[in-house]
């Protein structure tokens, strides 16, 4: 009995030491003077690239090619220094490359954005949503968000530090793609050339994460998350088959019901949760900034894995989905009539896989979910991109330029749930970076691909300084 307390008294100074030392790692000083940055010029411009309804298409066919050509010229017409350094060459369908020669080619960045956009529904928009207009301190259009501001943020960076003679360390590469809302070729395209000529980058930067506040119970400072990878996005087809017919006499289970079992049982044997490596990186760089108890959990991953795995599917929301792989039925159909017995019903799962989950086998666990006469394929299939480092040079140069920028927020790795064309950039780089340079709001979040898409115009020229200062160190 003794022995048993003791054990407990020792494992309990264990817990209580670890939290105690559990602390923020120093990570040198945060400048506070501001970057010189044109705020009214990047106002203008990206309202004026926002005037250009670039919304993609699937089929390019369908795509108004000569309005994207349009957004081009103006972007080069906007950005006369950049123009004038730069060698340009436009790839795919829609890709803009820039390069602005370095003093070396060892080692190169990529920075990135596209200037798509995804379809409106205008009449439900309190301002038209290419507008381009400021209304009580906003500035109002699709793209203001995603992403145009990057790109004007990228731009009007380097417009600035060219035209005073600025030469970067490195090369620097800007990949501008016209199709990422439809995945589509030209990020690759890019990707093809670079392999094709050798270009290896040490850094490549895209959208992705953002510094946001209340994400993180107990936290009452803003966390600047960086993406460190991407879920993969799979988009399952589920059949199921049962004998037709009138619905007066039905079977037990129609092959509608069947599905419905399917979905029922995936739901409710979801994938299992895992502490993986974005999420150990987040939970190491916020633990020590909250509340004793819960600092003592994070700060005994070694004990309490398994707990927070538990309690992560009863949270549900972002931290559930950084660490499972997640399903979400979103499409069925039966019968063309009521009354009538289908035959044959489908359904369609969208699945986001963990970078240590392959498709095959996803798709081998949700099989031993399905009911009787029901058989699941892949429509669409997109494994995970791999991890970037936390410890590297490029990570350095990127947590730097943040935590100068946003100097109160803590600076992490996550897990994007959302894809990018970075991605494609994961076979020709290690480190790839997902970072929206904006803070934002959840009010602003959730206008992300949703109706009165805007952004405060003070927000503007704070992309721009943080491009500015990761620019300076490349």
């Amino acid at each position: 009995m003794f022995y048993i307390l003791g054990v407990l008294a020792a494992m309990l100074a264990v817990l209580l030491y670890r939290a105690a030392a559990f602390k923020a790692k120093y990570t040198g000083p945060r400048r506070s003077e501001p970057v010189k940055v044109n705020r009214e010029r990047a106002q203008e411009n990206l309202a004026t690239l926002i005037r250009f309804a670039t919304v993609s298409d699937a089929d390019y066919d369908k795509t108004d090619k000569a309005l994207f050509a349009a957004y081009r010229a103006k972007l080069k017409e906007l950005y006369p220094n950049v123009t004038a350094r730069a060698e340009y060459r436009e790839l795919g369908n829609t890709a803009m490359l820039f390069k602005i020669k370095g003093r070396s080619d060892a080692a190169p960045t990529v920075l990135m954005s596209h200037y798509d956009v995804v379809p409106v529904v205008e009449e439900r928009w309190e301002h038209p949503p290419f507008c381009g207009e400021v209304h009580d301190g906003c500035l109002w259009g699709r793209g203001t968000l995603d992403t145009k501001i990057t790109m004007v943020g990228i731009m009007e960076s380097l417009e600035d530090l060219l035209a005073g003679g600025f030469v970067p360390e490195n090369d620097l590469y800007l990949s501008f793609g016209g199709d990422e809302e439809v995945a589509g070729i030209s990020a690759p395209a890019v990707v093809d050339w670079m392999e094709e000529n050798g270009i290896s980058p040490a850094l490549v930067l895209d959208e992705g994460g953002a510094v946001v506040d209340g994400v993180f119970p107990g936290v009452d400072k803003p966390i600047a998350v960086i993406g460190i990878g991407e879920k993969g996005m799979c988009e399952v087809e589920f059949t199921a088959t049962s004998t037709g017919g009138h619905s007066s006499t039905p079977p037990v289970h129609t092959s509608l019901g069947k599905l419905a079992q399917t979905i029922v049982n995936i739901e409710n044997h979801p994938f299992k949760a895992q502490v993986t490596a974005p999420v150990e990186g987040l939970l190491k760089k916020v633990g020590p900034y909250t509340p004793f108890p819960l600092r003592a959990v994070l700060a005994n991953l070694w004990l309490f894995r398994g707990v927070l795995c538990a309690l992560s599917q009863k949270l549900g929301g972002e931290i559930n989905a950084m660490m499972r792989t997640t399903t979400a039925a979103t499409m069925a159909q039966g019968a063309k009539q009521a009354n009538v017995l289908p035959n044959v019903s489908t359904a369609k799962i969208n699945m986001r896989l963990l970078n240590n989950v392959t498709a095959d086998q996803a798709l081998q666990y949700l099989q031993s979910q399905c009911a009787e006469d029901v058989t699941c394929r892949y429509t669409i299939c997109r494994e995970a991109s791999p991890y970037a480092s936390t410890d590297s040079d490029a990570w350095c140069k990127v947590e730097k330029a943040v935590g100068d920028t946003w100097t109160d927020a803590i600076v992490s790795p996550y897990l994007m749930i959302a894809g990018s064309d970075s991605r494609h950039f994961s076979r020709i780089c290690r480190d790839v970076y997902k970072f929206s340079a904006m803070a934002l709001t959840k009010e602003e979040r959730g206008l992300i691909h949703n109706d009165n898409e805007r952004i405060p115009v003070e927000k503007i020229g704070t992309t721009v300084e943080f491009f500015r200062r990761l620019i300076e160190m490349l």
